[in-house]
């Protein structure tokens, strides 16, 4: 999602409305949803589209620094293994937190447009 601020008569920056965007293009359906999803779920399904990025980084970290041999912190020497997995872990959330690879925009998407349908149907038929 792309935010963008605009320039108010006086001079300072006000903001506007928020534009989310699909593969370069407005994503009309995205912010469709986003008007019948709760701000606390939006806010859950962004922590959680961060969370699943940052578990894949972590696992394509972990197997690009898995057949790494010889010494020093990449090393293939005693204890390097487990402060191997703590970097990679640690490099994973901090490049997902950082906008990641793209992963989370789209898982974000979905968590979204999902939740939106499933409240549609349950206010069309209250059971």
């Amino acid at each position: 999602m792309q935010i963008s601020a605009s320039t108010g008569s006086h001079g300072g920056a006000t903001p506007r409305a928020t534009m989310a965007m699909y593969q370069g293009r407005p994503d009309f359906t995205l912010m469709d949803a986003l008007t019948k999803v709760s701000p606390q779920a939006q806010a859950k399904a962004k922590s959680t589209a961060t969370d699943f990025e940052g578990m894949f980084l972590n696992q394509m970290f972990a197997q690009m620094t898995s057949g790494l041999k010889g010494e020093g912190p990449y090393g293939d020497t005693q204890g390097t293994g487990v402060w191997r997995s703590m970097l990679t872990e640690q490099y994973a959330k901090s490049f997902a937190k950082a906008g990641g690879v793209g992963i989370a925009s789209n898982v974000y998407r979905e968590l979204i447009l999902q939740q939106a349908k499933s409240n549609g149907q349950t206010q069309e038929n209250p059971s």
